[in-house]
Parts: structure tokens; C-alpha cells; sequence
């Protein structure tokens, strides 16, 4: 966000258009985004607007035609984006920067061609960013298509899981309740997501760790937008200890506070891995991901381990707060 606001034009003569367009997956990514366009572009009367699915299009029309203060940033999902530009209420013809977060999953079959009829709409110079943690055969067509001239940075050697130690535990199913109550009597826990894999397990596991005596949320994508806002709000102000998740939260969430990820059940594939550990140890704090592993886990514990080259170890008895709760 820093080098986009550092282009955008706020004068009169240049600063009454869309000059950025920043397209992500979810809402909350959006609204996150956004939060940190306004803390960065305050001072230099940088105006953003936040366009998703789920909430009432009046809105985006009102502000979007409100001349007094013109949107120079937009954040928003493509579905929306598109929808407002097809009806020529968002005029993108000066947007000269496209930023797709979550390339990996903007260019998945959900959203693919939303995002390529959006940049036709664009103008033929243009600057396009990529930003992912994981690089599939989508993204790589994407790239050779719209960016043959590209400039590729590799982090995932320097940054990624950096400051996250990873356990697991090889348990019975029917045994995680007693596991998880274990782990809140030991652990030092500022905040904790915990992961489920089924939207019907995440309501039932809230309700078990509220039992436990630990305060708690739960969310998912089947739930009313409202509802998933105040949550997110909620939990990211400290409002409770534990948040109880689909995959709904794995993707550029930020809550500093947490320090203590658990995979309640374990993931299908290594990007979802990924991305649900890298919801501790942001910005550079330490955090855990503690993952519980039963039979009909094995094969795909194998097979994230090898993928991603990383060191899963086996719980120890006693975890070292040093390495999470600095």
C-alpha cells in the first residue's frame, strides 16, 4: 500500500478517479485492507472505498457518485467490482493499478473470469501486482497472459512459517476434546484459531470450548455477513480468546494477539496448511500451530510435510513459552 499511495494523484485536476483497484477473496480481507489504506493515505487525503458482495449495492452507489469526496482506492471482491463496472456506476478507465491479493485463489475457477473481463476494463497501461503464498499452474497462466515481462520475488525462503513452530499429536478422534482441554490448561494462550473442516463442527466445538471455561467465538462462510463483521470485529479488538473457523479466516487475516493455532482437524492440502498456521506469528511475533493427527490423516501429514520442506515435530510434553509467548 505504501508505493500504490505514494502514486495516487489527490489535486483536482488529476485526483477526481479510481486510480487503484485492489481485488481480494472475502470481505473481512477487504475491510482489513482497507482499514490500513486510510491509517497509511490519511494525511495525504488518500479516499478508499470498500465494494463486496453481501452488502446493499445503494451504498457503493451513493458513495461512488458523491463528488465531494472522489474514491481514489477501491478494495473489494470481483463479483462487486465487475458488477458496479458493467453498469458504469464504477468508471475504472483511469485506474492505472491493479493489486489481486490472494492471487492463488482470485485466479481459481471461482473468480478467474470475473478478474479477466475486470481487466479488460482497465486501461491498456496499467501496472498488475500479484501477491500469494503458494504459486499453482492458475497463476503461472495468468502471469505468461497478462504479465510476460514480470518481476518475480521469491519470499517464501526468508518469510514464510518464520516464527511459527509446528507441532502435531497422533490421536484418536475421539480423543481431541480431552487433547484441546489439556492444551488450554498448559498452553499461555493471548488468542487462539481453531480450525475445523466442516461448517457443522465449528458451532458444536465452540459450544464444547465455552464448557471448558475458555471464552469463545465461532465462524463460517454460511453465516449472515453481519454476524461474520461483528465476530471478526470482536475478535481481532480481544473481545474473546478462542475463535473456532472454517477456512473462511485462513487467508491474510492479521490478528497480532494470536499466538496459538490449532488444526482441530487437519487439512486437506499444503496451501490450506499454510495459509491456517500463518494466521500466528505475524509481523514478525512468535506463535505455535499445534495440529491433531489421527489415521485418516496420515496420508495427507505425509504429504504437506514433504510439499512444503518443513519440520513438523511431535508435541513435547512441555512446550517452551519462549517460543510463543514473548
Amino acid at each position: 500500500m505504501i508505493p500504490i499511495i505514494q502514486l495516487i494523484k489527490t489535486d483536482k485536476k488529476n485526483g477526481n478517479a479510481i486510480q487503484a483497484l485492489i481485488l481480494v477473496p472475502t470481505r473481512e480481507l477487504a475491510l482489513q485492507i482497507s482499514s490500513t489504506v486510510k491509517e497509511i493515505g490519511k494525511y495525504l487525503n488518500v479516499q478508499c472505498m470498500v465494494s463486496t458482495g453481501g452488502t446493499d449495492l445503494k451504498e457503493d452507489i451513493h458513495r461512488l457518485r458523491n463528488l465531494s469526496t472522489p474514491v481514489h482506492v477501491v478494495v473489494g471482491t470481483p463479483g462487486r467490482v465487475f458488477d458496479l463496472s458493467v453498469k458504469k456506476i464504477m468508471n475504472l478507465s483511469k485506474c492505472g493499478i491493479i493489486v489481486l491479493d490472494e492471487a492463488d485463489k482470485l485466479l481459481s475457477q471461482d473468480f478467474e473470469k470475473t478478474v479477466e473481463n475486470i481487466i479488460k476494463r482497465l486501461p491498456h497501461q496499467r501496472q498488475i501486482m500479484l501477491f500469494s503464498a503458494t504459486f499453482p499452474s492458475d497463476v503461472r497462466k495468468f502471469q505468461e497472459k497478462y504479465m510476460p515481462n514480470s518481476v518475480m520475488k521469491n519470499l517464501m525462503k526468508e518469510l514464510t512459517l518464520l516464527g511459527i513452530t509446528q507441532y502435531y499429536t497422533y490421536i484418536e478422534e475421539k480423543l481431541k476434546l480431552n487433547c484441546l482441554h489439556t492444551l488450554f490448561q498448559k498452553l499461555e494462550i493471548n488468542q487462539a484459531i481453531i480450525f475445523c473442516n466442516a461448517t457443522i463442527r465449528v458451532k458444536l466445538l465452540a459450544k464444547k470450548v465455552m464448557e471448558m471455561g475458555m471464552s469463545c467465538f465461532f465462524i463460517h462462510a454460511k453465516m449472515d455477513q453481519q454476524e461474520r463483521n461483528k465476530v471478526f470485529h470482536d475478535f481481532r479488538n480481544n473481545a474473546c480468546r478462542c475463535l473456532v473457523s472454517t477456512d473462511l479466516m485462513t487467508r491474510g487475516i492479521d490478528v497480532p494477539n494470536v499466538n496459538v493455532v490449532i488444526n482441530f482437524d487437519f487439512p486437506k492440502n499444503s496451501e490450506t496448511y499454510l495459509h491456517r498456521i500463518g494466521r500466528s506469528g505475524r509481523f514478525g511475533h512468535l506463535g505455535i500451530a499445534i495440529s491433531f493427527v489421527t489415521d485418516d490423516d496420515l496420508k495427507n501429514y505425509y504429504t504437506i510435510k514433504k510439499e512444503l520442506d518443513t519440520d513438523i515435530d511431535p508435541m513435547p510434553q512441555n512446550i517452551d513459552r519462549d517460543k510463543y509467548a514473548i
